[in-house]
């Protein structure tokens, strides 16, 4: 049990968010890059102190602090995505077991330990499978030190990528299992787990006024000064399973079905991207 004496605040609680995924351009790839940002960042905001465990840009510092030293950067296995260098998931073997060996003990010796000596308490929160078996090694450390007691643990599924790799019944004894929507919840009860349903939600900025100067802008660019002109936009990583070409193909037909298009694109760092560029190149595309 965690007791408080009154409310969970920025001075008796700080939190640890564990992903592989995260704000750098290497280490984002769809949408859980984006959600732990915005989640780490929010809780920074709220005057948290906020650690973010995530395997970063190999070419930036180990440690970063954002938002006062509040919002704690902490790029892991840097040693090896140095051989590594198309992205998060290049090399993810070699990085989950990197992740799954050292960050365990490094959250009970460095944020732990002493926060619970200062009175706090921590909340410790995974994101999808490759942080599965941390999540479980790290409880049964706390226990073994006898801190287990202080530290309230959260594990959350974006994706049904990998699932059969989990052990649910460790995880599930270990964690409050959490997902983002009621359709995940649904398809995980194929495996014997009643995860709780936190949505996404949004950063109070996108809610506020639009710029309609910008917009009047981006809408003289994408259609050419001709007003007939469709404007199409594409984002994800570069990943075959994205249907990359499938879209190049799809506004190639349109252009010579005689539909005037412009079809904005957002990817990543990964290699898929150069076959993409090609086959636009090739169908006639600029």
């Amino acid at each position: 049990m965690i007791e408080h004496d009154g409310a969970i605040t920025p001075q008796n609680t700080l939190f640890v968010i564990l992903s592989f995924e995260g704000p750098d351009v290497y280490s984002t790839a769809g949408g859980l890059g984006t959600r732990v940002s915005e989640l780490s960042e929010a809780l920074a905001t709220q005057g948290y102190t906020t650690h973010l465990i995530f395997i970063g840009d190999p070419t930036k510092p180990g440690v970063e602090m954002r938002f006062d030293g509040r919002l704690i950067l902490e790029r892991w296995s840097q040693w090896i995505s140095r051989y590594h260098p198309n992205g998060v998931y290049d090399g993810e073997e070699r990085k989950l077991y990197d992740y799954n060996d050292s960050v365990p003990f490094h959250i009970y010796n460095e944020i732990v330990r002493p926060a619970v000596a200062t009175g706090k308490t921590v909340v410790i929160m995974g994101e999808d499978w490759q942080t599965a078996e941390a999540m479980c090694r790290t409880s049964d450390l706390l226990h073994w030190f006898g801190l287990r007691q202080k530290v309230l643990m959260m594990w959350n599924l974006n994706s049904l990528m990998s699932l059969h790799r989990i052990n649910w019944g460790r995880l599930s004894f270990v964690t409050t299992i959490c997902t983002v929507s009621k359709y995940m919840k649904h398809r995980m009860w194929a495996y014997g787990v009643n995860p709780l349903v936190i949505p996404n939600g949004i950063p109070r900025r996108h809610l506020d006024p639009i710029d309609t100067n910008s917009t009047t802008k981006l809408r003289e660019v994408a259609r050419l000064g001709d007003p007939r002109r469709m404007f199409l936009f594409k984002i994800g990583r570069f990943d075959p399973d994205k249907r990359w070409i499938m879209a190049i193909e799809a506004v190639a037909r349109l252009k010579y079905s005689g539909h005037p298009v412009t079809l904005f694109v957002r990817g990543g760092i990964e290699p898929h991207g150069a076959d993409v560029l090609r086959h636009a190149y090739n169908m006639g595309l600029h």
